[in-house]
């Protein structure tokens, strides 16, 4: 399977997609880990989540301003509609999402 493009990534059609930026060598990112599992599991088959590696895509990291991680971005349609940095509790990221799904 080709490998997809970020933009082509976030613009999943009628599907917010959250977007973790994180490092391997950061704490609180793995303090995320099981917290974005959780929102995964309360949200299946209505969000998709995906992980970028910060040092692996400079780039992309660099194109939405991501200063400190974990970083959160929710993409509704290929535009950011929620941002929140640090670890963040899943039921603040559900309500998030909640006011994103079509």
């Amino acid at each position: 399977m080709p490998r997809k493009s970020f933009s082509e990534l976030i613009n999943s059609p009628g599907m917010p997609v959250l977007v973790d930026f994180y490092a391997d060598w950061c704490g609180p990112c793995k303090t995320m880990a099981p917290i974005l599992q959780q929102v995964a599991t309360q949200h299946e088959g209505k969000l998709r989540i995906i992980k970028i590696d910060v040092d692996k895509n400079p780039a992309v990291a660099q194109q939405f301003k991501v200063q400190s991680i974990p970083t959160l971005i929710l993409f509704s349609q290929g535009k950011p509609v929620w941002r929140q940095a640090g670890v963040v509790p899943a039921a603040q990221i559900g309500q998030a999402v909640s006011q994103h799904l079509s």
